[in-house]
């Protein structure tokens, strides 16, 4: 359980995920705040969060929590901090951000620097406990500050820690962007389904229920992927037939290039960042 104060900047999906969890998890709701700019979001996050502070004052939150997390777009991220400095550097709190792209010593920076700061990323399946996020901290952050924002990102699935920020765009491709592509797969199974008679609702039974056992599987086993597949396959058989098709259209090279496209854009958001 969480016994400090933890205050989000920003309301959104991912944030409600964050405070929610921790809810769940036994925090006191007295001990959450959210600042969020949009009225009709603060009434949602108040009927979500219920005993959560809930305001329009990001200066409420910088001033008041131990623990100040950031849930805003990478692209406002940057004002959003310089509007803090004054608050931020009197309370000098733990900073967490979840922001895709802007590196440490970054928002440091912006937030007036000399602050213990954790770089975090999750991932969507966070919105239902079951996310995955890394974590990297400056050298200013105490093992005990540390244990403080794995317990609160351990609130929605679990935590990992990394060893250098560089990989933190890995991460975002592969973990952070991840989901998506299990999406466009189970899409395809749905539509595949159904092209050959099986109706809707059967058919998205039938491609997430697989995608629920195949993950499952991969994560009890200690076993390769390489060779789950060829207990599935067998000589002259139909995921042979399946893969035959796939090896020949590159889509292993496909998938590979993909998740490179999106670790490059995640450099480049960083660069975007600190030139902003």
């Amino acid at each position: 359980m969480i016994d400090n104060k933890v205050g989000l900047i920003g309301g959104g999906n991912m944030a409600r995920a964050i405070g929610g969890g921790l809810l769940r998890g036994g925090m006191h709701a007295t001990d959450l705040m959210i600042a969020e700019p949009s009225p009709e979001q603060c009434e949602r996050l108040r009927a979500e969060l219920y005993g959560a502070m809930v305001t329009e004052d990001n200066q409420v939150v910088a001033r008041s929590a131990d623990i100040v997390l950031f849930a805003v777009k990478p692209q406002i991220l940057k004002p959003v901090c310089e509007a803090l400095v004054d608050e931020i550097q009197k309370n000098r709190p733990l900073i967490m951000s979840i922001a895709a792209g802007p590196k440490i010593d970054d928002i440091d920076a912006w937030l007036g620097g000399g602050l213990s700061v954790v770089r975090v990323m999750p991932n969507q399946p966070a919105l239902i406990d079951q996310g995955i996020s890394a974590l990297f901290a400056n050298e200013r952050t105490s093992d005990d500050r540390k244990r403080q924002a794995e317990k609160i990102m351990s609130a929605v699935g679990h935590a990992v820690w990394l060893d250098s920020e560089s990989k933190m765009d890995a991460v975002t491709a592969v973990s952070g962007t991840g989901p998506s592509y299990f999406y466009l797969l189970i899409d395809v199974m749905i539509e595949s389904a159904m092209k050959f008679g099986i109706d809707a609702e059967t058919a998205r039974m039938l491609a997430v229920e697989t995608a629920r056992g195949a993950t499952a599987l991969a994560a009890a086993e200690t076993e390769s992927m390489a060779t789950l597949i060829e207990r599935v396959r067998s000589p002259g058989g139909t995921t042979t037939a399946a893969f035959e098709y796939l090896d020949e259209k590159d889509a292993r090279g496909i998938f590979s290039t993909a998740i490179d496209e999106a670790e490059r854009r995640a450099a480049e958001l960083a660069k975007e960042a600190s030139k902003a």
